[in-house]
C-alpha cells in the first residue's frame, strides 16, 4: 500500500506506506520529510519458551465487564491515537466481529478490580501467511504499574493462542514506544514489517 501527496511542481509533501521499505525511507529523506508514526508488526513463534508462572486471568463477560474495560484502556491509551478514547459503541462493534472469541479476551483483577488485560484474536491462513494469533489489544491500568504486569499478561495471551494450536503470533507496535519495544524483544519478538507515515517537518524548517 503506497499513498502519497505532492505539490503542483511534483515535490513530495506527505508519504505512507505499508510494507516501508529502505527505499521508502530514503526517498522521504530525499524530499525533506519527517518520519510522523511508525507502527511496527512484531511477529514470534509458539509456544513460547518462558516457563514463568501464567498470572490467573479470566475470560471477558460482554455487557458485564464493557465499563471497567472501556475505563483501563482509556487510561492506559490517553495518549494513543487510535485506542484513546474508546466508546461503548467501538466495543460492541468488536464484540459483534466474527472473529470475536470471549475466551481469548484475558482479564486479570486484583482484589476485585481489573488491573489489566489481554485481548486477542485468531486470523485464519491465507495465501501468503500462516495462521497467525494476534494480541489484539494489551493494556495495564497506570494504577498498576511497576508489577511486571505487562510482561505476565503477555506470556498469558501467547500460551492462550498455544493452546489454540497456533503456532506464530503477532502484534503492532508503535515503533517510538521504549518501554513495550523493549518488552516484546527481551520476550523474542522480531520485526515483520511497518507502517509508517512521513511529513513535512511541524516547525517549517524542512
Amino acid at each position: 500500500m503506497r499513498n502519497e501527496h505532492r505539490d503542483d511542481a511534483g515535490q513530495l509533501l506527505s508519504l505512507e506506506t505499508e510494507p516501508a521499505t529502505e527505499a521508502d525511507t530514503a526517498e522521504a529523506a530525499a524530499a525533506g520529510l519527517d518520519l510522523a508514526r511508525c507502527i511496527q508488526q512484531l511477529r514470534i513463534p509458539l509456544p513460547l519458551n518462558d516457563s514463568s508462572p501464567l498470572l490467573p486471568t479470566r475470560a471477558f463477560v460482554p455487557g458485564v465487564d464493557d465499563a471497567a474495560f472501556l475505563g483501563v484502556n482509556n487510561r492506559a491509551f490517553e495518549w494513543h491515537p487510535d485506542q484513546s478514547n474508546w466508546t461503548s459503541a467501538q466495543l460492541n462493534g468488536r464484540l459483534r466481529e466474527p472473529w470475536f472469541d470471549a475466551e481469548g479476551f484475558l482479564l486479570h483483577e486484583i482484589d476485585g478490580v481489573l488491573a489489566g488485560f489481554c485481548w486477542t484474536r485468531v486470523h485464519p491462513a491465507t495465501a501468503t501467511d500462516p495462521e497467525l494469533g494476534e494480541i489484539y489489544v494489551i493494556a495495564v491500568d497506570p494504577a498498576f504499574h511497576g508489577q511486571g504486569l505487562g510482561r505476565s499478561l503477555t506470556i498469558a495471551g501467547l500460551a492462550h493462542l498455544a493452546s489454540k494450536s497456533v503456532t506464530l503470533s503477532k502484534l503492532h507496535v508503535e515503533y517510538d514506544n521504549l518501554a513495550a519495544q523493549s518488552l516484546y524483544r527481551d520476550l523474542g519478538f522480531v520485526e515483520h514489517d511497518s507502517h509508517c507515515w512521513w511529513g513535512v517537518a511541524e516547525d517549517g524548517s524542512k
